[in-house]
């Protein structure tokens, strides 16, 4: 029978670990199974989502949480790439190549892993598997899902606190159920903040395959189309699309809202940061670092693993010393997460 269950505490903050560090040796545990995985047991390995490594979001907060169980426990992991116009036939390989290496757990990152998954699963008994963003029944599956909602809601009324001309926009990177969520959330606490304040929404594409998720030039030109439109604050949810609209905000000097990653820490968005006003977190390098955990501890997690604003598992970042001079919006975001965490306010997820 499937599990549900919540994480207890898991830190925001892993997802802003540094990204660097060397692989060390191995495991001796067995974890042969009917599959034909090698007899040494390495640990923790990902399969990246459409963007890959360097997205400064999504992804990269996958492997800052390989890094952190990497760093821990000392074994071996592996990080890999996907490839353009991939099939899941392409991912179901992927992930049974690390499960025959004898990798453990093995983490699909995204949605896109779900057929996939499922079939290899069923596959390698013995081996963890993990997926984020999606649910995949099975004994040794853990479905790794979070309340974007619920983050996406903070930065609506951060938006609606921020914004000068009443306007402010969403972005989202492909026009699907999970990407609604955040454009729920963020619509619900704009309105809930400041009925007057429209919202202007876009998706860039509306399938995966054709870039929503992986072209910063489509995030530009629909962020500089919102600010043509008087659109001073610019919510994305759209991976490494989003870049290109943080880059527009920050040319025509008005505020982007990041997501997943704090994304006024990332590097290479260093040159905008001084316009990002704020990230709605999405901890999934807590949630990859708590798999593998349960699997060093020999507790495999399983069934479905929920990571909300009552564990921490999103959130809304504060870095930008310029957040904290809007007024009201500190306090406003503060009252906001306390009535999603007692109860007093529910957030729509469509």
């Amino acid at each position: 029978m499937r599990r549900t269950s919540k994480l207890t505490r898991v830190a925001v903050g892993v997802a802003s670990l540094a990204l660097a560090a060397t692989a060390c040796g191995g495991t001796s545990s067995d974890n042969g199974d009917s599959g034909g995985s090698t007899k040494e047991d390495l640990g923790l390995a990902i399969a990246y989502d459409i963007g890959g490594k360097g997205d400064q979001s999504f992804n990269d907060a996958a492997y800052a949480g390989l890094q952190k169980a990497q760093k821990e426990f000392g074994y071996k992991t592996a990080d890999v790439e996907p490839t353009e116009g991939e099939t899941d036939a392409d991912k179901e390989q992927r992930l049974s190549s690390l499960a025959k290496q004898g990798y453990n757990p093995v983490i699909g990152v995204g949605f896109a892993y779900g057929p996939a998954m499922e079939a290899v699963a069923a596959k390698y008994p013995k081996t963890t598997f993990g997926i984020v963003d999606s649910v995949v029944e099975g004994d040794n599956v853990a479905s790794l899902v979070f309340a974007e909602e619920q983050a996406s809601y903070l930065a609506g009324v951060a938006a609606a606190k921020a914004t000068k001309t009443d306007v402010v926009g969403f972005v989202g990177g492909v026009d699907i159920p999970l990407i609604h969520k955040f454009e729920a959330g963020f619509q619900q606490g704009v309105k809930a903040t400041d009925p007057k304040v429209r919202v202007i929404p876009q998706y860039l594409t509306q399938t995966a395959e054709e870039g929503g998720f992986s072209s910063p030039d489509k995030g530009k030109a629909a962020a500089e189309g919102q600010i043509e439109k008087k659109a001073d604050v610019i919510y994305q949810a759209a991976g490494l699309s989003g870049q290109g609209v943080i880059e527009a905000a920050a040319k025509a000097k008005v505020w982007a809202i990041g997501v997943d990653s704090d994304q006024y820490k990332q590097e290479a968005l260093a040159p905008y940061k001084d316009y990002i006003l704020t990230s709605a977190l999405k901890d999934v390098g807590g949630a990859v670092y708590a798999l593998a955990k349960s699997v060093q501890d020999d507790k495999p997690l399983t069934g479905t693993q929920v990571f909300d604003l009552k564990v921490d598992g999103v959130g809304l970042s504060d870095s930008n010393p310029k957040m904290a001079e809007v007024p009201g919006l500190t306090d406003a975001v503060a009252e906001a997460k306390k009535g999603i965490v007692d109860g007093t306010i529910t957030v729509k997820t469509e």
